[in-house]
């Protein structure tokens, strides 16, 4: 049975910083796309960022880029998202998940395959 587990989560200032983590098992972690998604209140859930699994490229939303890190370590099954400068339209619950590719077109991860049940971040103004 495969499981993606998020945390670290939780309430912060405008400007501060959260790294979320997510732990994969069940599957060989090492040959998943990986990627993070958020869904803000009353919105559709949109794509965030993506680590591939052949050599670590990754992709980001606009929204996000140059203040969000996604990377991933192998030995630990986990991939990481570091979040600075963070603002209020971050305020979302942010999801795990594997598989997938990522699309030139679309400009995110389509076709994942897992996901997990979500952190919440919620950034104070």
């Amino acid at each position: 049975q495969v499981q993606l587990v998020e945390s670290g989560g939780g309430v912060v200032q405008a400007g501060g910083s959260l790294r979320l983590s997510c732990v994969m098992s069940g599957r060989t972690f090492s040959r998943y796309n990986m990627g993070w998604f958020r869904q803000a209140p009353g919105k559709e859930r949109e794509f965030v960022a993506a680590i591939s699994w052949s050599d670590s490229t990754t992709y980001y939303a606009d929204s996000v880029k140059g203040r969000f890190t996604i990377s991933r370590d192998n030995a630990k099954n986990t991939v990481l998202l570091q979040m600075n400068s963070l603002k209020p339209e971050d305020t979302a619950v942010y999801y795990c998940a594997a598989g997938g590719y990522y699309s030139l077109q679309a400009r995110r991860l389509v076709g994942m395959d897992y996901w997990g049940k979500g952190t919440l971040v919620t950034v104070s103004s």
